[in-house]
């Protein structure tokens, strides 16, 4: 569809303060053989934004790979599911909240983590990890520390409150993040397979039942106001503060917990939770996806503010609110349920079937192609008068699809020659490993990562450990690892490649806790996608991920797209972020840290590189962001995948392990060193490319046996050699640094308070 304006639309102005084109006004008009009221323009503003339509990546979407074993929901509902074995499903999703957390970052934070808690328990799983990739602008700048500050807090009140641990995330700063701040949030839950049930609307004269919190103001237009623009320079937040949503945890607990009750005793036959475009959303994709109908009784939605207009109730997005579909036999005991958690149940609507036709005939006796056979969305008021009356599936199946301009930014070509490697040498490498080092503590500190007791790995290492167990969860054995993973430097020079390499490093982050990975979500977080250099982008990054997804056999299960992040006409960095799900098939022991064992050999697994190109040192340390990307080699990097998993499965063999990534070796190692207290020396590194370069597939290991490692490695295919020994406490790399455990710790605990105004 052409998404330019035209002159003569019948809808008038009112459209484009929705955000529609005058090219998407009259194709409503067309759809509906008339003129829009405006609750419906309402209706289609929001369903047709770029946060709920995805009109401008669908096309590109499609590409990915999302089937696999285990695989038993993909893309297209409110979460992925996946088999874990032992009769038991995870759903995962991740979302972006970046725009209301960067007009009100407590709220808009909070709320994130609100949404996508809902997206879990809406699959019938019980939530049981929260983790948070997060971008900011340099903490030098008081309005990014304010919001920093603000979205740390959202996250930590909403997450804690509900409880729900926040068992990991992402820190990063970066000045294409100032004003306009990437704040991603994932969930994890568990359920036992049978209870999943999915979001669809069945059953002619089942009931539609409002759950949770009423109805207000906020949050209205969220997904088109704040989700469809990015920030100008003389931007008035105040005036999109409206579109925010506001959170109540407290709410959201019993939400959960009568929802799940639901659920383990059959009495709801779909359920949708109500997230961007409220009520119309939940409304129209339950009715679509189940091929059916639905009148709603606008008067019946509990609202907390007087005087609210039709278009206000559909559309608002009040938050812990949930959309069930029952039928009216257990419309008694849904209600008992929900009285006894304290939450409130509305009666709002009923499911119609569509029209039906039968060899030119039809029911109603109007001519056959008079009828629509979709099933229609319609919206009363109490006195029985129609305030909108759509195709249910126009909402969404109708939507533009625009395959938009896509063109190389300008000058990529001679960033991608201007390779780093020939920066003059540091005269102390060591100052600049210490410069590197940052510990995030002062972040997952606010956070609650312990709730339930199933954390076998927090904040810190690799990837978060969790134990398969929980309430009405068979019991099992296995238990989970999840990695959240971006680059966008890397992706600033070669999107494809980048995103490969980081599907590579999550997967890799995930079998250094000894698992299996079987699913992957993504989170693609881009600028504006009207311009041809952002849309090349994202094409590119979806590409690379593809290509690793497939050749390392990880199906993509759920994702998001956040478009227009920019401020001030720039657009930030690319960031997609990919989160990997592993499986390990026997707890028997915790997974090693990054960490060094007194006396125990020091093995580097994967090929040595000397590559500098989009390297935290050459770009944060030496501001050069140029250069080509290191390969890989996918099927290397298979083959190190199974021999990591298998290294850290065998007990005693492997004493720490860290991968090697921002800030290359020489962080790496000095991660390792930190965390256990304990130094080493280190020979056979060439210069300061080979300490810093980040070249993917790469792992630090510390073996009290490494002739067995090595010889494993060997027969898996894997280059792997003793580059030092564990001990002392000093971390020496012959000739390029040497430093002493306490200066490193003190630097890396300094960092992240000194950048605050604060003291550790």
């Amino acid at each position: 569809m052409d998404d330019g304006a035209s002159s003569g639309s019948s809808t008038g102005a009112i459209h484009r303060e929705l955000g529609l084109t005058d090219a998407e006004a009259e194709h409503i008009s067309e759809i509906l053989g008339r003129a829009p009221d405006h609750l419906e323009l309402a209706m289609y503003a929001v369903m047709w934004s770029e946060h709920c339509s995805y009109k401008s990546s669908r096309l590109h979407l499609r590409r990915l790979p999302t089937q696999g074993p285990g695989v038993l929901v993909g893309p297209g509902e409110n979460a992925g599911v996946v088999d874990v074995g032992d009769g038991i499903a995870a759903a995962i999703r991740i979302e972006s909240h970046n725009h209301p957390s960067a007009v009100e970052p407590y709220q808009g934070a909070a709320t994130g983590v609100g949404g996508i808690l809902r997206d879990i328990f809406t699959m019938g799983a019980r939530p049981i990890a929260l983790m948070d990739p997060l971008f900011f602008g340099p903490l030098d700048d008081a309005r990014n520390r304010w919001i920093f500050e603000g979205v740390v807090s959202g996250i930590s009140g909403y997450g804690n409150s509900v409880g729900v641990p926040t068992i990991s995330g992402e820190l990063t700063f970066a000045p294409c993040y100032s004003r306009n701040p990437l704040v991603n949030v994932l969930c994890l839950g568990l359920m036992p397979i049978e209870r999943m049930v999915l979001g669809r609307a069945s059953g002619e004269g089942n009931l539609a039942v409002l759950l949770g919190a009423t109805t207000g103001r906020d949050g209205i237009g969220g997904v088109s106001v704040l989700a469809s623009a990015g920030f100008a320079e003389d931007d008035a937040d105040a005036a999109k503060r409206p579109s925010v949503q506001v959170g109540d945890p407290f709410e959201e607990k019993r939400l959960i917990e009568a929802c799940l009750e639901l659920l383990e005793r059959g009495l709801v036959v779909g359920i949708q939770d109500l997230g961007g475009g409220g009520l119309t959303c939940a409304t129209s994709e339950t009715a679509a996806r189940g091929g059916m109908g639905m009148d709603v009784n606008v008067d019946q939605v509990a609202r907390r503010e007087p005087g609210m207009e039709p278009f206000e109730v559909m559309t608002s997005e009040s938050q812990e609110r949930m959309l069930a579909i029952v039928s009216p036999a257990d419309r008694a005991a849904v209600e008992e349920v929900c009285a006894r958690w304290e939450v409130r149940a509305s009666v709002i609507g009923i499911v119609t079937e569509p029209p039906r036709t039968h060899e030119g005939t039809v029911s109603d006796s109007r001519v056959a192609d008079e009828v629509d056979p979709q099933g229609r969305l319609r919206v009363f008021d109490s006195s029985g008068a129609v305030l909108a009356d759509v195709p249910a599936a126009s909402l969404s199946e109708d939507a533009p699809l625009y395959d938009r301009p896509m063109a190389p930014p300008a000058g990529l070509a001679a960033r991608v020659a201007d390779d780093p490697g020939a920066i003059e040498a540091p005269a102390d490498c060591g100052a600049d490993v210490l410069e590197m080092l940052a510990d995030p503590s002062w972040v997952y500190r606010q956070y609650d990562h312990q709730l339930f007791l199933n954390t076998v790995e927090g904040p810190g290492g690799d990837a978060a450990v969790l134990r398969l167990a929980g309430p009405g969860i068979p019991p099992s054995r296995r238990a989970l690892a999840i990695s959240t993973d971006s680059n966008p430097r890397w992706c600033a020079l070669d999107p494809r490649l980048a995103t490969a390499l980081t599907v590579a490093e999550s997967a890799l982050n995930v079998a250094c806790a000894g698992a299996r990975p079987v699913a992957l979500v993504n989170c693609l977080n881009f600028g504006n996608p009207e311009h041809p250099e952002v849309m090349w982008q994202l094409s590119e990054a979806i590409d690379g991920m593809a290509e690793a997804c497939r050749a390392l056999r990880i199906p993509v299960v759920g994702g998001n797209v956040s478009f227009y992040n920019e401020s001030a006409g720039q657009d930030i960095d690319p960031t997609p972020v990919v989160a990997v799900l592993g499986v390990i098939e026997r707890l028997d022991h915790r997974p090693p840290r990054p960490a060094f064992e007194e006396g125990a050999s020091v093995v580097l697994l994967g090929a040595p590189s000397t590559e500098l190109a989009g390297s935290r040192w050459a770009a944060e340390l030496r501001s050069h962001r140029g250069g080509k990307l290191p390969g890989i080699d996918l099927r290397v990097h298979e083959k190190l995948l199974a021999l990591v998993a298998d290294l850290v499965r065998s007990r005693g063999l492997v004493a720490g392990i860290h991968d090697v990534s921002g800030g290359g070796l020489g962080v790496a190692l000095a991660e390792c060193a930190l965390s256990s207290g304990v130094g080493c020396e280190v020979g056979g590194v060439a210069d300061h490319r080979e300490l810093f370069s980040e070249s993917p597939g790469r792992v630090v290991l510390c073996s009290v046996r490494p002739d067995q490692v090595c010889e494993r490695a060997e027969h898996a295919g894997v280059p792997a050699r003793v580059i030092g020994t564990a001990g002392g406490a000093r971390l020496v790399v012959g000739g390029l640094l040497n430093l002493s455990v306490a200066e490193l710790t003190e630097s890396w605990r300094r960092a992240l308070p000194d950048a605050l105004g604060e003291r550790a």
